[in-house]
């Protein structure tokens, strides 16, 4: 078992902004503006707060690899 697999077995299936951020490297309220904006991480209600499941993360995270090597 390679070290992301493990890390992601470890995490659960849904983010806060704030691990978001923190996994992220960027402030809680970057997150809340992407969300705003309609980019970043996408981000599903539930109840009253914000969460991100993390395999969207990752595939977030894929695509801005993917579009930087493409620019």
């Amino acid at each position: 078992m390679g070290s992301t697999q493990a890390a992601q077995n470890s995490r659960r299936p849904l983010a806060t902004p704030d691990e978001l951020a923190v996994y992220l490297g960027v402030s809680k309220a970057t997150i809340y503006q992407w969300s705003s904006r309609g980019g970043g991480v996408p981000l599903i209600r539930v109840g009253r707060h914000l969460r991100a499941r993390w395999t969207d993360v990752d595939a977030w995270l894929q695509q801005q690899v993917e579009q930087k090597t493409r620019a």
